[in-house]
């Protein structure tokens, strides 16, 4: 260490340390934050479209059914959970779908079959079960798709429930 004095190659040393730390910085703790945020968001809306879900199916249960499934749907537009994604579930829309399906249950077999009746909401002619589930959403965030990596299909997250009132009371009135 000739002609070099001490502070020269403590300088020097900690010079290196500062580009480690930023290539550090840049290579993984960027990368894994912006992971943790992506993970996050995935999660929110996962947990709030089961909570959706569940409370479609339970509101198709109490309430007068409607082969279209018109008053649930309108429900559940109105009813949509605060997440990132929200404005995909608030109207009709081709990417995420919510369907409704009326069943009825064969009382010799236990098997589910579809269920049609001639009049919509009468106490004479109820299903025995619905399911309320969405079709057909991909969750995508922009810097994914910045990044290249391809959006995630998300299951229908079916919820079935029995039909309790079915919407109507014992004098035969019906709610909407």
């Amino acid at each position: 260490m000739a002609g070099r004095s001490r502070g020269q190659d403590k300088n020097r040393r900690s010079g290196q340390a500062t580009v480690e730390y930023a290539l550090l910085f840049i290579a993984v703790i960027v990368p894994f934050t912006f992971g943790i945020i992506f993970m996050a968001e995935l999660l929110w809306v996962w947990h709030s479209m089961i909570e959706f879900t569940r409370d479609g199916a339970r509101y198709a249960t109490t309430h007068c059914w409607e082969s279209d499934g018109s008053n649930v749907l309108a429900y559940m537009y109105a009813n949509v959970p605060a997440n990132i994604d929200q404005a995909e579930f608030q109207s009709a829309n081709e990417n995420a779908q919510i369907t409704i399906n009326y069943y009825t249950v064969d009382p010799d077999s236990g098997t589910l079959g579809d269920f049609s009746c001639d009049s919509d909401c009468t106490t004479e002619c109820m299903p025995d079960v619905v399911t309320v589930s969405i079709q057909n959403y991909t969750f995508t965030r922009y810097f994914a798709t910045y990044l290249k990596f391809p959006a995630i299909p998300m299951p229908a997250w079916p919820t079935s429930l029995p039909m309790e009132s079915g919407g109507c009371d014992t004098s035969g009135n019906c709610l909407p």
